[in-house]
């Protein structure tokens, strides 16, 4: 995009941009209101007419690549060919998740973390079951003169809140960073495209494509490369839903990794429904999603590469514990290790890329 075009022009370009990344169509629900014990009558692929048990799962975005996986795995009809009946419901910037999943208003949702052990810490009885993501997508996005993530300091830094309790007291404690320099993300890219002295969070798959396509260069710091320890894209599931449903949250968990590797074979269905859910999202939009995740192994990468996608380990989530703790961001005393987390179902999965 030309730096001379009208003031009126950038308006419009950016109006559209930030609704591809950051709008939802308002008829669209988060939850189902199907409750998770009916049985839906229908066939299997392989001819049975065993009822499908309905199994409801919220995702923690409007749809976007960075969910393909569960997307095709219900095209694919793998979740059917496993007996379940899967919903899945659409997050998004005005919806708690770990709220509705409190409320039995899903089965399982996609989560973060820290997000975990806080609900944990105030009672909520929930574990993690695998992660989508080897590494988290969080990246700060900064303009072309800062050339090296130390350089942050100083500059103002666009924060959400639900983000200034996952990495962002990771990345005051390592940069000794300033509150006061702190001010609130509304996901919109604009505040950015305004001010070079903005430095603001994203997805690495969603945010820095949105700003370039409005004419910007940014300089993207993924906040793995740096040491955050966090998984992405965890999938977190109600503690009573493990003990008396465990043979669906094995199921679930087969058909969503199977997903995973054949959307990264052929989307295209995934993403009709990606396209269908989010009209606002774009064939581009998408095409960059999906090559910044095989660009940085988010799915096939790390352990996924040979103990299968959606693998999470002892050692890694112990890290991700010891950091919340020693940053005194969880109390360890309510959020006991051996409470965050589960590998009995990821580990009998196995889905190698």
């Amino acid at each position: 995009m030309s730096k001379s075009m009208n003031l009126l022009s950038v308006a419009i370009v950016l109006s559209s941009l930030n609704l591809v990344a950051c709008s939802k169509p308002a008829a669209e629900q988060a939850t189902t209101d199907k409750p998770a014990e009916q049985k839906t009558e229908q066939k299997t692929e392989q001819g049975s007419n065993k009822p499908l048990k309905p199994f409801r799962f919220l995702t923690d975005w409007f749809a976007q690549a960075e969910h393909g996986g569960f997307y095709q795995a219900q095209a694919d009809n793998l979740y059917k060919e496993k007996g379940l009946d899967v919903t899945i419901g659409m997050g998004g910037p005005q919806i708690n998740n770990y709220q509705l999943l409190a409320a039995n208003k899903a089965e399982c949702i996609i989560g973060y973390d820290l997000s975990t052990l806080n609900a944990i810490s105030q009672g909520m009885k929930i574990r993690e079951v695998a992660a989508s993501f080897q590494k988290t997508p969080n990246v700060l996005i900064a303009h072309d003169d800062v050339k090296s993530i130390d350089q942050i300091k100083g500059k103002t830094l666009l924060v959400s809140s639900a983000q200034m309790t996952e990495w962002y007291p990771w990345l005051k404690a390592k940069y000794n960073l300033n509150d006061n320099a702190v001010k609130p993300y509304t996901f919109s890219i604009q505040p950015f495209m305004n001010d070079k002295n903005i430095v603001q969070q994203g997805y690495i798959s969603s945010e820095p494509y949105a700003i370039q396509q409005a004419g910007a260069k940014p300089n993207v710091f993924l906040l793995s490369d740096y040491g955050y320890p966090a998984y992405g894209a965890v999938i977190v599931c109600r503690q009573d839903v493990i003990d008396s449903r465990p043979d669906d949250v094995k199921a679930f968990l087969e058909a969503t990794m199977q997903g995973w590797k054949n959307y990264f074979k052929d989307g295209t269905k995934a993403n009709q429904t990606i396209f269908k859910l989010n009209p606002q999202m774009t064939q581009g939009q998408i095409d960059y999603g999906v090559e910044q995740m095989k660009k940085n192994g988010f799915v096939f990468g790390g352990d996924a590469a040979t103990k299968g996608i959606g693998t999470i380990s002892e050692q890694r989530m112990n890290d991700i514990w010891q950091m919340a703790t020693s940053l005194k961001l969880v109390d360890g005393t309510k959020a006991p290790k051996d409470s965050f987390y589960t590998t009995k179902f990821i580990d009998q999965v196995k889905v190698l890329p």
